[in-house]
C-alpha cells in the first residue's frame, strides 16, 4: 500500500490529493484540499513572482506538509503549472520551496498539463470526440479529441486571472472593456489553426472557473448537491444565459450569486470567457463538466506504472 499525494500549485490555488493505492492497482481518496494563494497576482509584464503571493503559497504548502507529513510509505508528486512556468524568478522561488517546504515541485510545460487533463478526463467519462477546455488563473490547455485520440493539444495564455486584471473585469463590467477581452480572445482562438478541427463538437470543461459555471446552474435548479459536477450538462442556451447574469453584475452582485464563491467573484467574468467564446467559436451546442483533471491523470499514470510492476514481477 501506497500513499500517493498530487500537489498542483496553479496561478490561482494550490491543491492536494492524497489517495491510498493498493498492490492490485486500485486506490481510495483519502484527503483533498484546496487553498487560494493567487500565485499570479500583480506579475506585471515582467512575469515576476510577488512577495505576498509567495508568502500565502508557501503557508498553504506548509499546511499541506502538516498533514502529508503524518503518513506512512508516502510518495509525493508536486507540479507548478502556468504562473510558475511564465515567472522571471522562477528558479528562485523553486529554491525557497525546496529549503523552506521541503519538496521538489516540478514546473510542467503546457503541452504536459493539457495531456494530463486528457488522461484524467479520458480515464473518467465518455470523451470519444469533443474539446476539452481547462481554464486555470494564468493559462487555458484546449486539447481536440477525435475517435479516442488526442490529435492536437495546446496551453494558451488566457486564464481567469490574467483576462481579468488585463481587461478590468473584476468589478462592474464595461461593455468596451469586456468587448476588448473577446476580440484579444478570439484572436488567439484564430491563430491556432487546428481548433475549427472541433467545429460542432461537444465540449468538456474542467478548471475552477467552468466548475463554477455548473454550480450556478445546479443551485439555481434547486439540485441536492451542488458540488456533484461530474458528468453534468449544460446546453449553449443555459450557458450564454448565465454568463448574461454575471456580467450584469457589479462585483458585490457577483458575490451574492449562488455558487460564486467570494474568492472567485472578481475572476469569474474573465474565467468564463474563454468557455464561453469556444462554445460559441466551435458552434458546440453542450458541454460536460469534469472534476477530473491534472491531478488525476498524474494518479492514474502512477496507477498504471503500479499495475505495471506488478505484471512484470509476476512473470518474473
Amino acid at each position: 500500500m501506497e500513499n500517493f499525494a498530487v500537489i498542483d500549485l496553479g496561478s490561482n490555488s494550490v491543491r492536494m490529493t492524497i489517495s491510498r493505492i493498493n498492490a492490485d492497482g486500485t486506490y481510495d481518496t483519502q484527503t483533498q484540499m484546496k487553498e487560494y494563494v493567487r500565485l499570479s497576482e500583480n506579475m506585471g509584464p515582467e512575469k515576476i513572482l510577488q512577495p505576498d503571493a509567495i508568502e500565502r503559497t508557501l503557508q498553504a504548502l506548509r499546511t499541506f506538509k502538516d498533514v502529508y507529513s503524518k503518513l506512512d510509505n508516502l510518495e509525493i508528486k508536486a507540479v507548478a503549472t502556468a504562473a510558475v512556468r511564465q515567472a522571471t524568478n522562477q528558479k528562485e522561488f523553486l529554491k525557497k520551496v525546496k529549503s523552506e517546504i521541503g519538496i521538489k515541485l516540478e514546473v510542467i510545460s503546457g503541452a504536459q498539463e493539457a495531456y494530463y487533463d486528457y488522461v484524467g478526463v479520458s480515464e473518467t467519462l465518455p470523451a470519444t470526440n469533443g474539446v476539452i477546455i481547462d481554464t486555470g488563473g494564468a493559462s487555458a490547455e484546449i486539447i481536440l479529441v477525435q475517435n479516442s485520440q488526442v490529435t492536437n493539444l495546446i496551453s494558451i495564455p488566457i486564464g481567469s486571472v490574467t483576462l481579468s486584471s488585463k481587461f478590468n473585469l473584476g468589478d462592474a463590467i464595461h461593455p468596451e472593456d469586456l468587448f476588448k477581452a473577446v476580440i484579444f480572445v478570439n484572436k488567439i482562438f484564430q491563430s491556432v489553426w487546428w481548433l475549427k478541427n472541433g467545429l460542432n463538437l461537444p465540449i468538456i470543461g474542467l478548471g475552477g472557473s467552468n466548475r463554477t459555471l455548473a454550480k450556478i446552474n445546479r443551485r439555481f435548479n434547486n439540485l441536492l448537491d451542488t458540488d456533484d459536477i461530474h458528468g453534468y450538462q449544460l446546453s449553449d442556451t443555459q450557458v450564454n444565459e448565465t454568463f448574461e447574469k454575471i456580467v450584469s453584475h457589479d462585483l458585490e452582485g457577483r458575490k451574492a450569486v449562488p455558487g460564486i464563491s467570494k474568492d472567485r467573484a472578481d475572476i469569474i467574468v474573465g474565467g468564463l470567457i474563454p468557455v464561453i467564446f469556444l462554445m460559441n467559436y466551435l458552434d458546440s451546442d453542450r458541454i460536460t463538466f469534469s472534476t477530473s483533471g491534472l491531478r488525476e491523470g498524474i494518479l492514474f499514470e502512477r496507477l498504471h506504472k503500479v499495475l505495471k510492476q506488478r505484471v512484470e514481477n509476476s512473470e518474473a
